[in-house]
């Protein structure tokens, strides 16, 4: 089987030979394919495996993802997973690009989800390739029960999630003995219109004193942090936002909660990217060369990887 690649990547890095824009543009399902599915209805010969890829450096792919995504036929791409995982792609690897990244044009749910039954019930071994793991923010568990109501066997690839891969990248201590004792790994689309949130589950993460790991915050950082003030953070709380981590652009700038908004609008910052705030952020030792203070964040410094 030759391979459909949708990449970023020269076609020459790749084991390429036939190259098409998109998902919905490369479309090899016919069109009864997209309506209801009844649940077992056909037996199923090939499987599905929910591969995280990390957080962008091929490097932090787990062994046990590198020898899942060289056995499997035919790859599902998210858009945040780092080009330097899809050379890893054996030879004749059909490989389709289904992005989903918020505020983006996307492929759409449904239609990822038809594609990956529609390759399992052909026989194919398919990757489910998601940036970081595919537990966290990344639809894992509906897109199993949803394969497994239709008799499809699914199997899990653990990933290093962006939000957890910055402290190493970064000396940045997630946790720190008498600063931070946990971590909370949180979403900001719990941010409603008015910036008021779920107001109780942010009071209480205020409360918290953990290290608050914030994804797909960077849609309407004002209205973010307007709603994090109101709940209680501190206006001089440290922030750190992390632009691609662990890519070879990554760039990242740090902060405090009361200047964030601008900040990341002054520097130009946008997705993919994490938020990091809480005291352990000042604790950074090697965020770009150690020119990070230690000392609480009054004004931003942006840094680009190198």
């Amino acid at each position: 089987m030759t391979s459909a690649l949708i990449t970023d990547l020269p076609v020459s890095a790749l084991p390429a030979t036939a190259v098409v824009s998109d998902a919905l543009s490369f479309n090899p399902l016919p069109s009864s394919t997209f309506s209801s599915e009844p649940v077992r209805s056909v037996p199923c010969r090939g499987k599905v495996w929910l591969v995280g890829a990390g957080p962008g450096d091929p490097d932090l792919l787990t062994v046990r993802a590198v020898k899942t995504l060289a056995a499997c036929t035919v790859w599902l791409v998210d858009d945040l997973v780092g080009p330097g995982v899809l050379e890893l792609a054996a030879p004749g690897t059909r490989i389709v690009r289904v992005g989903k990244r918020g505020g983006c044009k996307s492929t759409p749910q449904p239609f990822i989800l038809r594609l990956m039954l529609r390759y399992a019930r052909q026989g194919e071994t398919v990757a489910r390739v998601k940036g970081g793991d595919a537990f966290i923010f990344g639809r894992g568990g509906e897109e199993w029960a949803w394969l497994a109501e239709r008799g499809v066997q699914v199997e899990a690839v653990a990933g290093l999630t962006a939000g957890l891969a910055i402290g190493a990248q970064m000396g940045l201590p997630i946790t720190h003995r008498q600063v931070a004792r946990g971590v909370a790994l949180v979403t900001a689309h719990t941010v409603d219109e008015t910036g008021a949130g779920s107001q109780p589950y942010w009071k209480a993460l205020a409360q918290s004193g953990l290290t608050i790991v914030c994804y797909m915050g960077m849609s309407d950082p004002g209205r973010l942090a307007r709603m994090l003030m109101a709940s209680g953070f501190r206006a001089d709380l440290p922030v750190a936002v992390v632009q691609r981590a662990t890519c070879a652009d990554q760039r990242h700038l740090t902060t405090t909660v009361a200047h964030m908004a601008a900040d990341i609008e002054t520097h130009d910052m946008g997705s993919p990217a994490v938020i990091v705030l809480g005291d352990a952020v000042s604790h950074a030792m090697a965020m770009a060369n150690d020119v990070l203070d230690r000392a609480p964040l009054a004004e931003a410094r942006l840094m680009t990887a190198g």
